[in-house]
């Protein structure tokens, strides 16, 4: 076996073992932390999402961008961290914004899709994946392992910019490819805007989905899309910029869509309450948020590197 399959299968076995390390030291110390008998199924799902990184790795596995050594170590367990503590300030009840809980508001997911495309599709993953696992605990809502996979794919697939030396190249496709994702969610929006908001917490009563997803929010998806398409083009003369917010929107689309789906067999939800109670109010603010805070984390880590002579 190659020793770069070996790391990488390595990284993806690290990723499950944490999994299981969080959910069974954070079921002893916090009872809401307990999966409950929906456990094997949401691991079912964390398989497949394993092995589709897996399979991508296999299909592209020539390229150098699979690379596992003490760097990306590094990189993966401060973007981790930085994930984790990030998600918890966000989603817990460190900032509080009630006038606008109708979406889930979640800057942190710049956080893996800026890893992934900085310093690779293994570093993007495992950033999305463990911290996204370490931020529920932290907050201590629950876990949902398969949606943590969904943000790992986020940022493996924004990671997957470097496969193409000249990132012009991709860019026009995945901007096709997000197109037709984002009009496919915005029609089944339409098609039942009359679903609850399945990502809505209300915290006094302590309970989700309990109002209606408004045109804005429903919307979302849309917006965020225009203003990916807006950064592309204002920024074409620098394509680091271009290519990492349009990488970011297709990981996100794909990686929440992931997540988002899978409740379609573990929760029983209809394809509709899916996409429209979850997908739709978890990946339109990912998308705004992208569109704004990745060119700022780009443009900063060029000055840096030129700073440094890095």
């Amino acid at each position: 076996m190659e020793r770069k399959t070996l790391y990488v299968i390595l990284a993806l076995a690290a990723v499950l073992v944490f999994f299981l390390g969080i959910i069974w030291i954070g079921g002893m110390l916090n009872p809401s932390l307990q999966l409950d008998e929906t456990a094997l199924l949401r691991f079912v799902f964390v398989g497949i999402g394993l092995v589709i990184v897996f399979i991508i790795y296999w299909l592209t596995k020539t390229s150098g961008i699979w690379q596992v050594g003490t760097r990306e170590v590094v990189y993966m367990s401060i973007g981790a961290a930085l994930y984790a503590v990030f998600s918890y300030l966000f989603n817990g009840t460190v900032f509080v914004v009630p006038s606008v809980s109708q979406v889930s508001l979640r800057p942190a997911i710049v956080i893996p899709m800026f890893f992934g495309y900085t310093f690779g599709p293994v570093v993007g993953f495992f950033t999305g994946a463990v911290g996204n696992m370490f931020g529920d605990a932290l907050t201590g809502f629950g876990l949902s392992p398969q949606w943590s996979i969904g943000n790992g794919l986020v940022g493996l697939i924004a990671g997957l910019a470097m496969l193409y030396t000249d990132k012009k190249k991709a860019l026009n496709n995945v901007l096709i490819i997000g197109a037709v994702l984002t009009a496919l969610a915005t029609l089944i929006y339409f098609i039942g805007k009359a679903v609850p908001n399945m990502l809505y917490f209300d915290v006094p009563n302590n309970i989700f989905g309990d109002q209606q997803v408004t045109l804005i929010a429903g919307l979302s998806v849309l917006i965020g899309f225009v203003l990916v398409l807006i950064v592309r083009f204002l920024f074409g003369k620098n394509i680091d910029i271009g290519a990492a917010v349009t990488w970011s929107m297709l990981g996100n689309l794909i990686g929440i869509g992931f997540a988002a789906i899978s409740d379609i067999w573990i929760n029983g939800f209809s394809p509709v309450v899916a996409i429209v109670g979850e997908f739709i109010p978890a990946a339109g603010p990912n998308l705004i948020f992208a569109a704004i805070l990745i060119p700022l984390l780009v443009a900063a880590y060029a000055a840096m590197r030129k700073q440094t002579g890095r």
